[in-house]
């Protein structure tokens, strides 16, 4: 079932996710800061750690660069403390991506190919640079783990774009 991918230009809708540790993770709407938003596909997903493991080392340039890490997956609790116990990522991490949030983000959603896979349902890669107004900058959708903005391209282009004040693209 295809649904409407969300548009350059256009606003973040605000969604909330659960954050390990306690409290929630949020995106859109107006903040003080840029967003780096990276929705991964789970614990079963060798290819997410090692994109995850790039992200972690590059934290602090995404930060430095006035950005917000936003990293969430559909995984239950357990799941993601799982991963953060074995890979010790220093970013926050939400859980339990809804199916109605991967739609309203436009991701692809793909079933389990077997339940040594997972056990639910997944949103397939996404990555999106938010501006401080909410509105999308950068909207990176994938169908399948192989294929990611690379981390420090993405970084070099959202800190020329914020250097020059440049519009989002592709909005035709």
């Amino acid at each position: 079932m295809s649904h409407a991918k969300p548009a350059a230009g256009a606003a973040l809708p605000e969604m909330n996710f659960p954050k390990l540790g306690g409290g929630t993770l949020s995106v859109g709407g107006p903040r003080d800061t840029h967003t780096l938003f990276v929705v991964y596909r789970g614990k079963h997903c060798g290819r997410c750690k090692k994109y995850l493991a790039i992200l972690d080392k590059m934290a602090g340039d995404w930060e430095a660069a006035g950005f917000e890490i936003v990293v969430v997956s559909a995984d239950p609790e357990a799941k993601a403390q799982a991963d953060i116990n074995e890979f010790g990522w220093g970013f926050d991490l939400g859980y339990d991506l809804s199916e109605d949030q991967m739609r309203a983000l436009g991701l692809y959603i793909s079933d389990p190919l077997s339940p040594d896979e997972t056990d639910r349902r997944f949103a397939e890669p996404g990555v999106f640079c938010v501006r401080p107004d909410g509105v999308l900058q950068v909207v990176c959708i994938s169908n399948g783990p192989a294929a990611r903005p690379e981390l420090g391209e993405l970084l070099d282009g959202m800190t020329f774009n914020i250097a020059h004040d440049r519009p989002a693209r592709g909005m035709a």
